[in-house]
């Protein structure tokens, strides 16, 4: 096994808690949505309740909000991507099995994959066979999900969510007007966009901002959305992507499928077959062999 580097040491546990930490929003989601939530109104209050929690972070630690035009153009464009890819996951789990949903928006890796080689940053063979084995393992585990299941537009929104967040992990790696721009800052901002978006799209929807968010138990929920699957996952992504590159980040989210099949089981009883089984294994293996086999 070759000696990781500096880089390798930082960026691969942190891609291992962007999967896990993004994985959770069925946990936190599914029961709101029960309750009859609107999905506008948990996503304004998830992304408030995050941009409060970091706006406190970097007051206390003493950083400066201040950016320039043009990286408040590429912070603007971030925040879309990132709203987009929720409002389109969340849309999903209306559609299809909220493990099903979160599962399919793993083929982000190979639309990242794609996109860099296209920018002519070719993955090395193990990347390559990374996201093979990772997608074969998925494609498992999709199949796993059981009769019915593949609604067509539960899949599209799915595939909506992929592409948006492989577009977001690409510009936050081959941008250069953010790269000096600290990960607590990136994520700061790209959220405050997603906020103002869906209090727009709240204000403007015929909803009741207040459904469903009635006792103490849904608004713990809305702060655990804010704090693990919302700042945890964009911050650790952001370090991910910054340390070990595009790819190899996005490959990493394979625990994001994971944790949310997982939580889908273990919470709302949704089936775990020998199919979903075979294809964490795959998946997990696959991940393992190509940290042992790159340095960085």
């Amino acid at each position: 096994m070759k000696a990781l580097s500096k880089n390798a040491i930082i960026g691969y546990p942190a891609g291992v808690v962007t999967g896990i930490t993004y994985g959770l929003n069925p946990l936190f989601a599914v029961p709101l949505m029960s309750r009859g939530a609107a999905i506008e109104s948990i996503l304004f209050f998830r992304y408030a309740f995050a941009v409060a929690l970091l706006g406190i972070f970097l007051m206390l630690s003493r950083q400066s909000f201040k950016i320039t035009g043009k990286q408040a153009g590429v912070l603007l464009i971030l925040g879309l991507l990132y709203t987009t890819s929720s409002l389109c996951l969340f849309g999903a789990y209306n559609y299809i099995a909220s493990g099903l949903a979160t599962t399919l928006i793993f083929l982000y890796p190979v639309l990242v994959a794609i996109i860099m080689v296209f920018l002519r940053v070719v993955p090395s063979w193990p990347v390559w066979l990374a996201i093979g084995a990772t997608l074969g393992g998925v494609v498992i585990m999709t199949y796993g999900g059981g009769e019915g299941s593949l609604n067509p537009i539960g899949v599209g929104l799915s595939l909506g969510s992929a592409l948006a967040y492989a577009l977001f992990i690409i510009i936050i790696n081959r941008n250069r007007a953010i790269a000096s721009i600290s990960n607590s800052l990136l994520t700061f901002y790209a959220l405050a966009v997603g906020a103002v978006v869906f209090l727009g799209k709240m204000f403007f929807s015929d909803i009741e901002p207040l459904a469903g968010l009635d006792n103490g138990f849904a608004w713990l929920s809305l702060l655990g959305m804010a704090l693990l699957p919302t700042i945890v996952s964009t911050a650790t992504l952001a370090v991910a992507t910054r340390n070990i590159g595009a790819t190899k980040a996005s490959v990493l989210g394979v625990f994001e499928p994971i944790t949310a099949i997982l939580v889908g089981t273990l919470m709302f009883g949704e089936p775990l077959t020998t199919n979903i089984v075979v294809g964490i294994t795959i998946s997990v293996v696959a991940v393992t062999v190509m940290i042992s086999l790159t340095k960085r």
